[in-house]
């Protein structure tokens, strides 16, 4: 399975939702949000949809091969999917441009005083 996305992404961030600490199986998950118009996936991912703590469905792709997490994407912001960081080619490059939904997070993460910081999603 493989995936282009046309454009930079629309942010980089980590999310601290209950949700995506029990999918990522980490106390966070890492992700790249890109528009939806402009990804291009070769293969059909397997996918699983759950309701979030929002209330909305999430659905959530993964290599039916390996069942590596791949993307997420939410009813709240159908026009945008999250890429998980660790799917590239290069992870490294990956540098995450904020937090959200800290008010979720474990209180033994350190969260980097360098990115902006939000309770929920901004």
């Amino acid at each position: 399975m493989r995936y282009i996305c046309a454009r930079a992404p629309v942010a980089t961030l980590n999310c601290h939702c209950l949700d995506c600490q029990r999918s990522s199986g980490a106390p966070f998950a890492s992700g790249l949000l890109v528009r939806v118009s402009e990804m291009t996936i070769s293969g059909t991912p397997k996918t699983y949809s759950v309701r979030a703590s929002s209330g909305r469905l999430a659905t959530r792709s993964f290599c039916s091969a390996c069942g590596s997490p791949l993307f997420t994407r939410g009813e709240t912001a159908p026009e945008v999917m999250s890429i998980r960081f660790p799917t590239l080619d290069n992870p490294s490059g990956f540098e995450p441009m904020l937090d959200i939904w800290t008010s979720s997070a474990q209180p033994w993460v350190c969260l980097s005083q360098a990115i902006p910081h939000y309770p929920q999603s901004p």
